[in-house]
């Protein structure tokens, strides 16, 4: 398949602007939201869309989708006449022109209620995601733990944000488990070199601590060349030391590294039914 350029997955959280984005062929974005969350991956060539609990039997998942024709900067009171040209219409916004929604094939589904902001990513991922942790595009190193942590059907949630203390931290994989939460932390050198940063990362280290996290932190030669004797068995060491991965099931899954799979119990994709 041919590449067809950068993907935008976008929150949509009301009935009125998937009705705008259906009929009308355009979606508006918070130029500030652009400035914060989209540095460097803006514009996108494709729009797809995460629907919330609003949307019912088609809620927390990616469905929808659209070519982005044009993109123009616009006041609020442009894209909406009919009201006043007071401070809320003059908020300036990024109005994305779009061809007409299509339907995915299959949903990109949210494993569990989370906070999504945007996913930029690329249409590779786009196209061959299964479920929404699998269009994240952050890094090599973390696509490498995220392909080992699928193998061994470890649920983890990608880029999850949690509030602590009045901030909102962003942890590159978030694991529930039974008995307590794991944030695993994939240390680019280039990154997390920077001593400027050591500080900020120490303070968040412990905020999540005193909240009950337990943060692990794998650099890039412990991923690239220590994965399977290193970072994998310290993960499942803690997983099991929580008493499992928490799916929701009646019964706790641990993992083990010896067992095709790496589980004792039944994986969060296996086959439940009975016949």
């Amino acid at each position: 398949m041919v590449t067809r350029g950068e993907v935008l997955v976008a929150i949509l959280n009301n009935l009125l602007d998937f009705a705008v984005a259906r009929d009308k062929h355009w979606y508006r974005i918070p130029v500030s939201s652009v400035h914060k969350w989209l540095k460097g991956r803006w514009p996108p060539q494709w729009l797809a869309f995460y629907q919330t609990k609003v949307f019912g039997s088609e809620a927390f998942a990616v469905n929808y989708y659209a070519r982005v024709l044009d993109v123009r900067r616009v006041y609020r009171w442009q894209l909406f006449p009919n009201q006043p040209h007071d401070e809320k219409g003059r908020r300036r916004y990024y109005q994305l022109i779009l061809e007409p929604l299509q339907r995915l094939p299959k949903p990109i589904l949210s494993r569990r209620w989370r906070r999504i902001v945007f996913i930029p990513t690329t249409w590779e991922k786009f196209s061959s995601a299964g479920e929404i942790n699998d269009l994240y595009d952050e890094s090599p190193l973390e696509d490498r733990l995220w392909a080992e942590l699928k193998r061994l059907q470890i649920s983890a949630e990608r880029q999850e944000f949690v509030q602590v203390k009045g901030c909102s931290y962003a942890l590159d994989f978030a694991i529930y488990c039974t008995s307590g939460q794991i944030d695993v932390e994939t240390d680019g050198d280039t990154f997390h070199a920077n001593p400027e940063r050591a500080p900020r990362d120490n303070v968040r280290d412990n905020d999540l601590k005193t909240v009950g996290w337990r943060v692990l932190r794998f650099n890039t030669p412990q991923i690239r060349e220590k994965i399977a004797e290193y970072c994998l068995p310290t993960i499942v060491e803690n997983i099991n030391r929580l008493d499992g991965v928490d799916e929701g099931r009646r019964v706790p899954r641990r993992i083990n590294l010896d067992v095709p799979g790496g589980a004792y119990q039944l994986g969060l994709f296996d086959d439940t039914s009975y016949d």
